[in-house]
C-alpha cells in the first residue's frame, strides 16, 4: 500500500474526501482485525493507513475553512 499524496487529494471535492476517508477508516479495522487473527504479514501498512487517515483530516478541515471563509 502506497501512501496517498496531497497533491491528489486537494484535486478532490469534501464529500469525496469524505469517502475517501470512510474507506481508509474500513481498511484500517480490517488491518487491525487480522493482526489480532495473526493474519497480517505486512504490518507496516498499519502505519501507512493511519498516516492517509491524518492526510485525510487535514485536507478535509482546510477545505472546510476555506469554504467558511470565502
Amino acid at each position: 500500500m502506497k501512501p496517498l499524496k496531497p497533491e491528489d487529494l486537494r484535486k478532490l471535492s469534501l464529500p469525496e474526501l469524505q469517502q475517501r476517508l470512510q474507506q481508509e477508516m474500513e481498511r484500517l479495522f480490517q488491518l487491525r482485525q487480522n493482526k489480532a487473527m495473526r493474519k497480517l504479514s505486512d504490518t507496516a501498512s498499519i502505519r501507512i493507513t493511519r498516516h492517509n487517515i491524518a492526510r485525510l483530516h487535514t485536507i478535509i478541515t482546510e477545505k472546510q475553512r476555506a469554504q467558511k471563509s470565502a
